[in-house]
């Protein structure tokens, strides 16, 4: 198996659209650095233009945590296509090379063969958010420097102190990683479907964005669905970054305002890689390989 999953992840960083995503993640992240650090007081005098007459807050406010979050709210949204560049192709790709029937001529059952390509497609996955965390956090933290982290809710501010970020984060970039798996095994699952990557590619993107607005859209007759709909929990890595308060109104440090809203959302995320990988493998065994 470990033999398979080593060819599969050589074949996928053979293709040089598996290095876009990492192109992508560096030029946008470094125009933001380069965009804060050039005018980030600028942008902190307009995040902060409602509320400056009645909170003060003591510290760099533009700081290395606070640069990670700003990234994090404007990539994760965008990733999900970076990732079906990759995932959309494992098996469609193999199709349109003429090389998938070729492979099953080999003494290999068909769901190993597909297990080790989805395992190397999540290989992929994480190795792109870790690609992410080394340049959103680590980097931000040596250019902008280290303090509080000050969020504007809908309607609460949170401040968390220095010494009780840095754990939210990797938790964060964990559950992220478990979100971006959820798409790639959409995007693998819809690959089996098709001889080029170009329809699963835009499949999958068009399945998020569906259901993307499904999840934000305040209409009653939605309302019941939404808990069902992965992109309603891809967002649950925000939850690390609200603090339970006392009856003091203090902040109570290392905690968690909804922690089992977390655990929920990350069962419905797993629930949904199990579904579609699962399906995918039943749909693998029953194809017929013609190509």
């Amino acid at each position: 198996m470990w033999t398979l999953i080593q060819v599969e992840l050589y074949k996928i960083f053979r293709r040089p659209r598996t290095y876009i995503a990492f192109a992508a993640i560096t030029a946008l992240i470094g125009i933001i650095q380069f965009g804060l650090k050039l005018d980030g007081d600028t942008y902190v005098d307009f995040m902060m233009r409602d509320i400056n007459s009645s909170i003060t807050v003591d510290g760099k406010i533009l700081n290395g945590y606070q640069v990670c979050y700003i990234v994090l709210q404007v990539l994760l949204v965008h990733v999900p296509l970076l990732i079906a560049l990759v995932a959309a192709d494992m098996v469609s790709g193999e199709a349109n090379m003429g090389t998938l029937r070729l492979m099953l001529t080999k003494p290999i059952s068909r769901t190993r063969f597909l297990l080790a390509k989805f395992i190397a497609a999540m290989t992929y996955t994480i190795l792109l958010l870790i690609w992410l965390a080394v340049l959103a956090l680590f980097l931000n933290m040596v250019i902008f420097g280290t303090d509080d982290l000050f969020l504007m809710k809908s309607s609460y501010v949170v401040l968390l102190k220095k010494d009780d970020i840095f754990w939210r984060y990797v938790w964060a970039f964990g559950f992220a990683a478990l979100a971006m798996t959820t798409v790639a095994s959409l995007g693998f699952l819809f690959s089996l479907f098709a001889e080029n990557s170009i329809g699963p590619i835009v499949a999958t993107m068009s399945v998020i964005v569906f259901f993307t607005i499904l999840s934000t859209l305040n209409i009653p007759v939605f309302n019941s669905i939404k808990p069902f709909l992965f992109t309603t929990h891809m967002i649950g890595w925000k939850e690390f970054f609200d603090i339970r308060v006392n009856e003091s109104n203090e902040a109570i440090i290392g905690s968690i305002q909804n922690p089992w809203r977390i655990v929920q959302s990350a069962l419905v995320l797993l629930l949904h890689i199990i579904c579609f990988v699962g399906a995918s493998v039943w749909v693998f065994r029953k194809k017929d390989i013609l190509s």
